[in-house]
């Protein structure tokens, strides 16, 4: 049996308070990572605050860990004890259904969610099965990269699943925890790439992570002077948008794609998509092999994100921090 000290939310909304419990005997395909390092995510959040209707208590929540293997099961045989991990939204998969025999484990039907159902990392310990322990890179500084784990993968699974290509004009839509990633991948990438915000810092920040140029999305004029312009635009945001002013600056055969949780439906006018041949779409997080092609990626142009590290003893104040709104850009915890 391990024994876990842990930080949980015990009813919904409520700050939360240590929390000790128990795992049960390891399995033969699982391992037990000790937690270095965790970042919080707006849907840590989600599900502290049951936004989503489907959390229970006590809630531990973290899926943007970065730590060390200490044991591992039988069948654990890619990973190493010792080794350095990292963690995210996804901890389980069936590993014989066609999406997971295809690739797409993070399309399993039966894809187990690290904080829904179970206790993630804001802890000294958590479980996962092997194939969501990826090894981290050398390269990488462990102390920071626990959000490539969730905003990082995020972005860059929409830009490989959607065929990016480095000759395209790109537009990327909310410069936060996951919109200044996806600018430095896009630049990188090799892109023309233009940052959407209404925050004139945070306009100047984008520059600074690659932005070719800059945009303010509540600027009609400035909008209506993009028509036509995008092969691709990406929403990292949760809010609802004017959707119709991006589908208007897409190019034909342009997609808008967002892998934010907008609250409502997205009204789609058919005529622009239809006689532009555009495409509106979603993502969700990516697969183990396209988590380590972003490691790689990462490593290879040295992206990094932006942190604000606070220690896992000052949880509360590092989550009223993110629930500010003023975090740049993502808020860590750290042992």
């Amino acid at each position: 049996m391990q024994k876990v000290q842990a930080y949980g939310a015990h009813e919904q909304g409520a700050a939360l308070t240590p929390f000790n419990y128990e795992l049960p005997d390891l399995g033969s395909d699982q391992v037990d990572i000790k937690v270095e390092s965790c970042g919080i995510c707006h849907s840590d959040l989600s599900v502290l605050d049951n936004e989503w209707g489907i959390s229970s208590y006590p809630a531990v929540a973290g899926h943007e860990v970065i730590g060390i293997v200490t044991a591992r099961g039988s069948n654990a045989t890619t990973v190493e004890v010792g080794q350095r991990v990292g963690l995210g939204w996804f901890s389980k998969s069936c590993m014989h259904c066609r999406y997971c025999m295809g690739g797409d484990h993070n399309l399993c039907q039966t894809v187990e969610a690290t904080i829904l159902g179970r206790f993630g990392g804001f802890a000294d310990v958590v479980r996962c099965n092997v194939e969501w322990a990826i090894p981290l890179p050398a390269e990488l500084d462990a102390a920071s990269a626990g959000p490539l784990f969730c905003a990082g993968i995020t972005v860059f699974n929409a830009i490989v699943q959607s065929g990016i290509r480095p000759t395209q004009r790109v537009g990327v839509i909310g410069i936060g925890g996951l919109g200044h990633l996806a600018l430095q991948f896009l630049t990188k990438w090799g892109c023309e790439v233009t940052a959407f915000t209404s925050s004139v810092e945070k306009g100047n920040e984008a520059k600074h992570f690659g932005a070719h140029y800059v945009v303010n999305s509540r600027d009609s004029a400035a909008m209506e002077g993009l028509v036509g312009k995008y092969d691709f635009i990406l929403n990292t945001t949760n809010a609802n948008l004017d959707w119709a002013a991006y589908i208007n600056a897409l190019a034909p055969k342009g997609r808008l794609h967002t892998v934010g949780a907008v609250p409502d439906p997205i009204p789609v006018p058919v005529f622009p998509i239809l006689l532009g041949q555009k495409s509106v779409g979603a993502s969700p997080l990516g697969s183990p092999a396209t988590i380590q092609d972003m490691l790689s990626f990462c490593a290879r142009h040295k992206i990094a994100p932006t942190i604000e590290p606070f220690p896992m003893a000052e949880i509360n104040k590092a989550i009223e921090r993110l629930r500010s709104g003023k975090a740049r850009y993502r808020v860590v915890l750290t042992r």
